[in-house]
């Protein structure tokens, strides 16, 4: 039997792909029974943050370890595939859909067995018998107590923040256009609703944006942010021009107004499959939600929306992976306690998933008495634990996947497009490789 810790994307995927491999498993939520800040609902894999999982095209990374789930039998990648929303090149689901689905069929499966309530302290673990810790970002204090006394070091923490969520019916679509970047989608009208700024809007905005007061950050004076992840006043902060180059680029989007690109614009992305919410993209903030109602309305289009949801801020914890992971997820000091998910020192929704996917493989593997293995370097799943086990401990900060964490390609293609399309390339044949060789030996 494989006890499980925490009931989010990673828990759930290293739930589903052990319990495939014919092991018995107990998943472990702590929710309703002890609710967090952010959560709202007792539902498993709630989505707190976006809806988006990010590209889904072969010529990116993320794009690329997604497909690489889909080969190995995720039921994260299953069940957004099912619930998806229109999101352009991207992917992006109904975030209510995707936990009921997600719960439903954890609770479905005959080898699973959810118990609500918090694990307070690391179970003891044995290699019939092997543990998964991934409770997330939002790990309880007496859990991540016995976490830091386990590693003998202080967690590293960062601050992540949520993007606004507004009502669709109030949106000024006679300001707004329709259209997704570059043209990129399978809506020839385009995915996003796009409020276009001139140059006199924007520095308004952004001065707005720079003088709102912010909420505070509870007991933490030294706030780290996951640079992919910034606020919008802390990206504000650092020049008049950033949130141009950032999140309100306006880039290969054609306002039909004027057959030109705006000075800057803010996109706005279907949140659910109704198509009645839609979020800000990219515009996480801190800001009180008395400033954010006040600020907000002046994006064009957005002057009388009504807001489902404010943004907010809520601390991320991490432990440093290179020096307590192997790149199969298993604690060096302990081979049959593994960790997935953010608490592990990945970020992003697919990545999270990823590493439970393969700890809970790897839970399985030891459980039936085999050998846990990693997939090779040159794919993007094994890349990752490759980055998680040997990054340098000193500098580490969580990482989404990216091809530069890839080994180069022999002989790469001049273009760049050409070069992501050919590690992709090699990483799909490798996988099935791979993939061949486990189930030859299971």
């Amino acid at each position: 039997m494989i006890r499980i810790i925490g009931g989010g994307l990673a828990g759930c995927e290293a739930a589903w792909q052990a319990a495939e491999m014919g092991v018995a498993v107990t998943l472990h939520e702590m929710r309703p029974v002890q609710p967090t800040s952010v959560h709202h609902t007792d539902r498993l894999a709630e989505l707190v943050c976006s809806n988006s999982f990010r590209g889904d095209k072969l010529d990116n990374a993320v794009g690329l370890l997604k497909e690489e789930m889909r080969r190995l039998g995720s039921l994260v990648m299953r069940t957004a595939d099912k619930v998806k929303v229109p999101a352009g090149a991207a992917l992006a689901v109904d975030r209510e859909k995707f936990a009921e689905e997600m719960t439903a069929a954890i609770e479905a499966h005959p080898r699973i067995r959810l118990e609500r309530g918090e694990v307070s302290e690391i179970p003891a673990s044995t290699d019939r018998e092997p543990v998964i810790i991934a409770t997330g970002p939002l790990t309880s204090s007496s859990l991540s107590a016995s976490i830091a006394a386990f590693v003998g070091s202080q967690h590293l923490a960062f601050f992540d923040a949520i993007s606004p969520i507004v009502m669709a019916e109030t949106i000024d679509m006679s300001k707004v256009f329709r259209a997704s970047r570059w043209n990129r989608g399978d809506n020839a009208d385009g995915d996003y609703l796009n409020c276009p700024f001139n140059k006199e809007e924007y520095l308004r905005f952004h001065d707005a944006i720079v003088t709102a007061e912010r909420a505070s950050v509870h007991d933490f004076d030294n706030t780290k942010f996951f640079e992919g992840c910034l606020p919008i006043e802390v990206m504000a902060h650092r020049g008049v021009d950033t949130l141009r180059f950032g999140p309100m680029k306006p880039a290969g989007l054609d306002d039909p107004k004027t057959g030109r690109w705006p000075y800057a614009a803010v996109q706005l992305r279907q949140d659910n499959l109704a198509g009645d919410h839609y979020s800000l993209v990219g515009f996480q903030t801190q800001l009180k939600w008395g400033e954010q109602a006040r600020v907000l309305k002046m994006i064009p289009g957005l002057e009388n929306a009504e807001f489902v949801r404010f943004g907010m801020i809520h601390r991320n914890t991490y432990i440093n992976g290179p020096t307590i992971l192997d790149a199969t997820w298993q604690t060096r000091t302990r081979p049959s306690l593994f960790f997935g998910g953010q608490v592990s020192g990945v970020e992003g929704y697919v990545e999270s998933s990823a590493s439970g996917l393969i700890a809970g493989i790897n839970a399985a593997r030891l459980s039936l008495g085999l050998e846990p293995t990693a997939p090779p370097r040159t794919t993007a799943i094994g890349a990752l634990g490759y980055y998680v086990s040997h990054a340098d401990p000193a500098h580490y900060d969580p990482s989404n996947i990216t091809f530069g964490i890839m080994p180069a390609l022999e002989k790469p293609p001049k273009a760049k497009h050409d070069r992501q399309l050919a590690m992709s390339d090699r990483a799909l044949r490798d996988l099935d490789e791979w993939r061949s060789l486990q189930n030859s030996h299971a």
